[in-house]
C-alpha cells in the first residue's frame, strides 16, 4: 500500500515508547493531573476517535492519548494481533504516565472493545488505575452472561483469518476502507445519517497506511473479543462509569443489571449513537466531571 501522509490525530507533542507492546505512538497535552485515552478497535480506528476529549480534557489535564497498535503512528508491521498484545499497550501507557509522574494511580477512558484492554489491565495492575470511563463498551448485550471462559480466550470465527489472508483480502480491505464504506459504518455508528465528515476524512488517510489492515483483519476474525468478559468486569473493584448511546447499532445494555446492582459501577444513557463524546461532548464532560467527584466515595465504599 502507497503511504499517504497522515497529519496528527489531535493536538500536543507525539511521542513513542517501545515496550511490550511495540513501537507505540501516543499524544500529550495540557497541564494537571494525568488521564488516559484509548481509542476503539474497527477498520479505521486511531486517537482521532477521542479528539473531542483530548482537546477539552487538556484545559486541565495533563492527557495522554495512544494509537493502539497497528493503528494511527503505531508499529503496523504483520505480527500477531491478539488480545494480550492490546492490554499490553495499555500497560505500557500507565508505565508511561506513572514514570512521568510517580506511582500515583490515574483516570482513564477507553472507547468500546477498547474497554476489555483496559478493563484487563486494570485488573492486572489494580494500582495504577484510579477510576475507570467506558464508553458504549462492549460486554453488557444479550448473552454477555455466558462469557466465562478462560482468561482471553478469543471469540475466533472459524476459518475467518485463512480467509483474510487469501488473495482477496486486500482487495476486501479496500472495500471496507472506501470513504463510502466509512460512512456508512460511521452512519451505524452514530446511528444517523450526517457524521463528521473531518472524521470521514481522517479515518480514511489512516486506514491507507502501509500495514493497516492487519490489526484490522484480526478484529473481523474475531481474535480480539474475549469470552471470559464477564468474569472480567466482574473483578473489577474501582470506580467505573458507563456512558453509552441508546442509537445506533451498539446500543443493547440489556445484560448490564448485575453492574448497575453494584455500588462501584455508574451507568449513564445518552440520546446519542456509540460516541456520546462527538454528539453531546458538554454533557459528556459534565457527567464525567461529577463521577471524578465522586470517585473517592466510590472507592471507600468498595474497599
Amino acid at each position: 500500500m502507497t503511504p499517504i501522509d497522515l497529519e496528527p490525530a489531535v493536538s500536543g507533542d507525539r511521542r513513542e515508547t517501545q515496550r511490550r507492546s511495540g513501537r507505540l505512538s501516543y499524544y500529550v497535552a495540557g497541564e494537571g493531573p494525568p488521564l488516559l485515552l484509548i481509542h476503539s478497535i474497527n477498520a479505521a480506528a486511531s486517537a482521532y476517535e477521542m479528539r473531542p476529549l483530548h482537546e477539552r480534557l487538556s484545559e486541565t489535564r495533563r492527557v495522554y492519548t495512544v494509537d493502539l497498535p497497528g493503528y494511527g503512528f503505531s508499529d503496523r508491521s504483520a505480527r500477531s494481533y491478539d488480545i494480550r498484545l492490546f492490554t499490553n499497550a495499555v500497560l505500557d501507557m500507565a508505565d508511561v504516565i506513572r514514570e512521568a509522574h510517580g506511582p500515583h494511580a490515574f483516570d482513564a477512558v477507553a472507547l468500546s472493545l477498547s474497554c476489555e484492554f483496559l478493563a484487563r489491565a486494570a485488573r492486572e495492575a489494580p494500582d495504577a488505575f484510579a477510576s475507570l470511563a467506558f464508553v458504549t463498551p462492549t460486554g453488557f448485550a444479550k448473552g454477555s452472561h455466558r462469557k466465562r471462559a478462560a482468561p482471553e480466550t478469543p471469540m475466533r470465527v472459524p476459518g475467518m483469518r485463512t480467509f483474510l489472508n487469501a488473495p482477496w483480502g486486500r482487495p476486501l480491505y479496500r472495500a471496507l476502507t472506501s470513504e463510502r464504506s466509512i460512512r456508512y459504518f460511521l452512519q451505524r455508528t452514530f446511528g444517523r445519517k450526517d457524521v463528521p465528515e473531518a472524521m470521514v476524512a481522517y479515518d480514511w488517510r489512516t486506514a491507507h497506511q502501509p500495514g493497516a489492515e492487519h490489526a484490522p483483519f484480526a478484529f473481523l476474525s474475531g481474535r480480539l473479543f474475549a469470552r471470559d468478559v464477564r468474569n472480567l468486569y466482574e473483578d473489577l473493584h474501582l470506580p467505573i462509569y458507563v456512558l453509552h448511546g441508546t442509537k445506533g447499532d451498539f446500543k443493547d445494555f440489556s445484560e448490564a443489571n448485575w453492574a448497575i446492582a453494584r455500588r462501584n459501577w455508574l451507568f449513564s444513557a445518552f440520546d446519542t449513537g456509540a460516541l456520546v463524546h462527538f454528539e453531546k461532548p458538554d454533557e459528556f464532560l459534565g457527567a464525567y466531571e461529577r463521577f471524578l467527584g465522586e470517585a473517592a466515595g466510590i472507592r471507600a465504599a468498595a474497599s
